[in-house]
């Protein structure tokens, strides 16, 4: 994997940064749409420090469009405003896909070109959603990772601009992959969710190991197969959730925090 840095050892969380943000622009014309301010500080931001306040250590970031910028404004580390606070550090390796492949991979694509610099449970979270109140928990981690289900999803109510959600969501805890025409609830993925690397893989994950040809692939078809297995748990979270998704949305965000 070509990435302008690297970070020793594999980094326990990914963040999806490559999308060209066609709905942002013209925002996105010149700046990549996770770099894009909210209260001040870039969209990705929010999530690194929320990372490296929980105790993790490594984050990998995949670019794409404009994606120079993005090691260009953050480095090989993200550090707190207190750089006294050296707990707090977050080491950064990048999987640069315009670079390699001349633009994005898209989500499954990019994940599993930057699997070799992943540890073997993940998070993964989209660089363009603000979700403050998430903590990164350890213990969650745990959880998933004795639980040996493939995935596990954050999922909230559903948005004015998807009403009619992703997946369902079952007592049990599992997320559903619903027909069109099942009755019950459905909800929106939050794009946030951890993942073990072995979701990536056959049957559910058909991209050569590395992704060395570039193949572009959405994650839905592959979760939606795991599923379908019985190998994805999730839960609903209450807390602040914005798809930043258009220039009015993050106006509408950035005027909501200021007042």
């Amino acid at each position: 994997m070509t990435s302008a840095f690297a970070a020793p050892g594999r980094a326990q969380a990914m963040v999806l940064a490559a999308g060209r943000g066609e709905r942002m622009r013209p925002l996105t014309d010149l700046t990549p749409k996770p770099l894009l301010d909210v209260q001040g500080k870039p969209l990705l931001q929010w999530h690194l420090e929320a990372l490296a306040q929980a105790g993790w250590r490594q984050a990998l970031i995949n670019t794409a469009w404009l994606g120079e910028q993005i090691p260009a404004r953050l480095g090989r580390c993200w550090l707190p405003a207190d750089r006294g606070a050296a707990q707090a550090r977050l080491e950064l390796s990048y999987s640069m896909e315009a670079h390699d492949f001349g633009g994005a991979l898209e989500t499954a694509g990019g994940i599993v070109r930057a699997l070799p610099g992943l540890d073997d449970c993940f998070w993964l979270v989209a660089g363009d959603v603000y979700m403050p109140g998430f903590e990164f928990s350890s213990a969650a981690m745990q959880r998933f990772a004795a639980s040996g289900k493939l995935a596990h999803l954050w999922l909230v109510p559903n948005p004015a601009h998807n009403p009619k959600g992703d997946f369902g969501l079952s007592e049990q805890g599992l997320a559903l992959n619903l027909a069109a025409d099942a009755p019950g609830p459905r909800y929106t993925y939050s794009t946030l969710g951890l993942y073990r690397r072995d979701c990536f893989e056959p049957p559910h994950c058909t991209i050569p190991a590395g992704n060395p040809q570039g193949i572009a692939a959405p994650l839905a078809p592959l979760l939606r197969s795991a599923m379908d297995a019985g190998q994805v748990s999730a839960e609903l979270w209450l807390g602040d959730w914005t798809d930043v998704g258009t220039p009015e949305r993050l106006a509408q965000l950035n005027q909501q925090l200021s007042s």
